[in-house]
């Protein structure tokens, strides 16, 4: 403040002739005097010229770190990583963040020159997460000196990162996958904050599996980037998709080897931009073996960076020195790596169970190996074993004269002991679907021969043993759910019937001209939601319509979640006078099937069913069931809550947000198994249905091909996960819930058309509707309610196209059960973080698994079609409300979701809140439905069909 104008300006003349001054000012003391004086001194310096350097990749935490090609790999530490690390999960969880620190510490000490953090976990708020701990690393030197690797999928949480990190950081990651205009948004919020950029190898049609996708993709991505978002090439690294690979899945063999050409490309095609990935992907189908997670990872580094690969996520303390390796051992790895082999994996296999030393003997387990072909394959079917099955049937074929009668002689011994032991409860569900994946792939081998030998014999059939009998089967119009349509299509493959599966939303007029087209000797549907019955009874009325059916008196067989053999005889029947069968699970569609299809049993068979069914149609009209009572009464009798400051919860905003790509791994933490066994009709609670007497250990054994079925999903991102939530001001109306756009209660987005408990209730007990959880809107008091849709099936089709394609219907249905178990999940999860933060009126709440499980928490989710809510059309005005069209939802016609791993529903808050069962409801009610809704009344019974008195 005391500096001349003089002195300041000879100074900054000093700097000036020796090169070092390009720009020069002053601060808050320097007057116009002394800004007069330096201009004279200046006007004859010359700017300093910035020496022309090679350009590098320039990252910086404290201390620089440039990038060059002389560079060598950069290790970047994973373990700062939630999702990755359940040791720092557990720290940031318990807000133990100095020790988290100390992990942090941990990895630069031990050379990690960059460190990635992720804050993706479902139980925290990843933004504060994010936010805190990088603050934290500000004040501390000897972590702040290396550059950060802000790792999320969600893009409020990167940028939370970005406000937070000094120096220059890594943003992990951007894509395509939400489009070009996303994508160069996000892309330009990076190079505002100066950060470079991790691009996923993932585009609108999903993540890139393949060398030409990957080249495809980064292309794309380099192009937008370097010439419409003005990205220096430095600043982009890509990362191309590392894989699993040894899987056991021939798709997955050359992923390392695309990985490591893609590099190659790469580094030839698109100058100046660097390569990364996460390399403990590769290594993921030997989990709980590190001597070979250790080589493999190893071995591809050792590849993948002589490619060209820069940097790569990964645990310094999992890699080993590739000229120290066993070479038998090396020789495996990189047999697997470089994809050099066809039994590269089985022998991977063998010598990892010998680095863990507690693998069993061959001679123990493959002693069947060594038995005549014939029972060798007999062994396999019985078994569900498709290891050996293409080898093995191939030289059966070359034993027998005809390539049928490999079919005719051990693939059906096989399978009919399967059979036999099925229907005696001697096999499960899930055995037999193996056993059916392998009796496809042997009978796949086997086709070319046989109708090669058509042409030449100009033989007429190709099976001396005529199929007991053929079925259309499908799921009706409007609904999405196949599941246990197809575990049925393949038992009843087994016991040799021929089946055509017309798949989900077949329309009535497609099944009845598949079914005439084939000659099909039985008809059956499927359904798994409440309006697919209404379809299945116009199927009914359609064939009875039909001379053709109506005249070979076709059987309908009707199955499904909602079915009964109750709806069945009174709705459905009656509308047919051909046989119409009600099957109850898997297990009973062959007994019924061979009864109907029985010139000894078929008239019995349908007269005794026929009779059981009148039996239920005079016990259905005879019966009294509950005594009803009319609206009025019921209204009158309706549940009154208190709406005051100690249960009316403010949420913290108003409207709606979208979580897109929410990490699996986390979603899988909130799985109720229990469900999952019904899938494969094994019965019973769980866990203990793991030590029943009679079906613990195949419940065992599925159960582990479930949890390998979701570590396939999860670490080779076959889906996607979107939810989208909303929290709107409500009132109730009557029996009806409005929700309004704002707190003025102006716009109504959204009326709920109720539905009340019209039973007689004991002394003191409430006839409830939903309504009662909100403040009446004549209270004065604003009351809320949320609403949420969650998808886990995003991406599921081209799986199940993959399985079904290699005649796996075994892996198939795993996977579609996986993704119904983890949309549950999804919905749990999202609830729980409703519950905390996002509407927040249970901050503090701590609960276990199994808590919540048994729904031990303050408020409800009702869905639409549960007992609650039983009627499904309010799903169109809630997939509006949440514009659940943009996170990849819709809806069918009849109101089912698609993708059939999905849950939505609303959120209710009160702490009297509870779930219920609206049951039957009288004339009165459908009629006063109709008119608030301003419908006909057979529309509304159509669509309440099950809860009509």
């Amino acid at each position: 403040f005391d500096e001349l104008p003089a002195d300041t300006s000879g100074l900054l003349k000093e700097f000036a002739s020796a090169g070092l001054v390009n720009i020069a000012g002053g601060c808050c003391g320097t007057t116009p005097e002394h800004i007069a004086a330096i201009a004279r001194e200046m006007a004859v310096a010359r700017p300093r010229v910035i020496p022309q350097i090679e350009a590098r990749t320039r990252l910086s935490g404290l201390e620089a770190l440039n990038i060059g090609p002389d560079a060598l790999f950069l290790n970047v530490g994973e373990r700062t990583n939630v999702t990755g690390s359940k040791a720092f999960a557990r720290l940031i969880l318990a807000g133990d963040y100095d020790a988290a620190l100390s992990v942090a510490r941990q990895q630069v000490e031990n050379g990690a020159q960059v460190i990635d953090i992720n804050m993706d976990e479902a139980m925290l708020d990843s933004v504060a997460a994010m936010t805190r701990f990088l603050n934290l690393i500000a004040g501390e030197p000897d972590i702040a000196r290396v550059p950060v690797m802000i790792d999320s999928s969600k893009w409020d949480v990167i940028e939370a990162g970005l406000r937070c990190v000094q120096g220059k950081s890594i943003v992990n990651s951007i894509s395509l996958k939400e489009g070009e205009a996303t994508f160069l948004h996000h892309a330009s919020l990076c190079r505002r904050y100066g950060a470079a950029v991790v691009v996923m190898a993932f585009d609108e049609k999903g993540q890139a599996d393949t060398l030409a996708r990957k080249k495809e993709i980064c292309a794309r991505a380099y192009a937008l980037l370097t010439e419409r978002a003005g990205f220096a090439a430095q600043d982009i690294i890509f990362d191309p998709n590392i894989f699993a690979i040894a899987t056991g899945i021939e798709e997955h063999n050359n992923y390392a080897v695309d990985f490591i050409e893609a590099t190659r490309w790469i580094k030839a095609e698109l100058p100046g931009a660097l390569v990364s990935g996460g390399v403990s992907n590769v290594s993921f189908s030997f989990r709980g073996n590190d001597a070979a997670r250790e080589a493999i990872h190893t071995v591809f580094l050792y590849h993948a960076i002589q490619a060209g690969m820069s940097m790569g996520i990964v645990n310094a303390g999992m890699i080993g020195v590739y000229d120290q390796l066993d070479p038998e051992l090396r020789e495996r790895v990189e047999d697997v790596v470089l994809n050099r082999r066809g039994d590269a994996t089985e022998r991977m296999i063998e010598i990892a169970t010998r680095l863990t030393g507690g693998g069993r003997k061959d001679e123990q387990d493959l002693a069947w190996r060594r038995a005549p072909v014939r029972e060798r394959l007999a062994h396999a079917l019985v078994n569900g074993i498709n290891q050996w099955i293409v080898e093995d049937t191939e030289q059966a074929r070359t034993e027998v004269s005809r390539p049928i009668e490999v079919i005719e002689g051990p693939l059906m011994d096989g399978m009919n002991v399967v059979g036999d032991l099925f229907g005696a409860g001697k096999m499960f569900l899930p055995q037999v679907v193996k056993s059916a994946r392998v009796m496809k792939q042997a009978v796949a081998h086997l086709i070319p021969y046989i109708e090669e030998e058509k042409r030449v014999a100009e033989a007429a059939s190709g099976v001396a043993t005529p199929p007991k009998g053929k079925i259309v089967i499908a799921t009706v119009k409007g609904d999405v759910h196949d599941i246990g349509k197809n575990i049925v299509a393949v038992v009843l493959q087994c016991n040799n019937f021929e089946v055509v599966n017309m798949g989900v939303m077949v329309p009535c007029a497609e099944i009845l001209a598949k079914a005439r087209l084939e000659g099909a000797d039985i008809i059956g549907l499927s359904g798994l939601i409440t309006p697919s019955l209404e379809e299945m009874a116009h199927v009914a009325s359609e064939m009875q319509r039909d001379e053709y059916f109506r005249s070979r008196q076709t059987p309908l067989l009707i199955g499904g979640a909602t079915t009964s053999r109750a709806h069945t005889a009174v709705k459905i029947a009656p509308r047919y006078e051909g046989p119409v069968i009600h099957v109850n699970d898997a297990s009973r569609s062959v007994g019924v099937a061979q009864s109907l299809l029985s010139p000894a049993n078929c008239a019995s068979f349908v007269a005794d069913t026929r009779s059981q069914y009148q039996d239920l149609r005079d016990l259905h009209a005879n019966k009294r069931g509950p005594a009803m009572i009319d609206l009025a009464a019921a209204r009158a009798n309706r549940l009154k809550l208190v709406f005051d400051d100690s249960t009316v919860a403010v949420p913290k905003f108003i409207g709606r947000r979208e979580f897109r790509n929410f990490d699996l791994g986390q979603i899988a933490q909130y799985i109720d198994w229990g469900p999952f066994f019904q899938t494969w009709d094994l019965h019973g609670s769980y866990p203990a249905i793991l030590e029943d007497a009679l079906v613990g250990s195949e419940a065992k054994r599925v159960l582990a091909d479930g949890r390998a079925m979701l570590s396939r999903v999860i670490s080779n991102r076959w889906l996607s996960a979107n939810a989208a939530i909303a929290f709107y001001p409500a009132n109730a109306v009557g029996d009806d819930i409005e929700i309004y756009a704002d707190e003025s209660r102006e716009e109504v987005l959204l009326t709920w058309y109720g539905l009340r408990q019209q039973t007689a209730k004991p002394d003191g007990t409430p006839n409830r509707a939903l309504a009662d959880y909100l403040a009446p809107r004549d209270s004065g008091v604003i009351d809320y309610i949320g609403a949420f849709a969650v998808t886990a099936g995003l991406g599921i089709d081209v799986h199940v196209a993959r399985f079904e394609a290699a005649h796996d219907d075994y892996s198939s249905i795993m996977l579609k059960a996986i993704a119904d178990r983890l949309a549950e999940a999804f919905a749990e999860a999202m609830h729980g973080r409703v519950r905390r933060d996002l509407w927040g009126y249970a901050a503090g709440e701590v609960l276990s698994p199994e808590e919540l499980i048994g729904e031990k928490y303050r408020g409800i989710r009702p869905a639409p079609g549960y007992p609650a809510c039983p009627e499904h059309t309010v799903k169109a005005g809630l997939f509006e409300l949440l514009k659940a069209n943009s996170i990849g939802m819709s809806l069918t016609d009849s109101y089912a979701m698609l993708p059939a791993s999905s849950v939505s529903g609303f959120y209710f808050a009160h702490p009297e809140a509870r779930y219920f069962a609206v049951g039957r409801i009288g004339a009165d009610q459908v009629a006063d439905v109709a008119r608030r809704r301003q419908a006909r009344v057979d529309d509304v019974e159509r669509w309440l069909a099950p809860q009509l008195a």
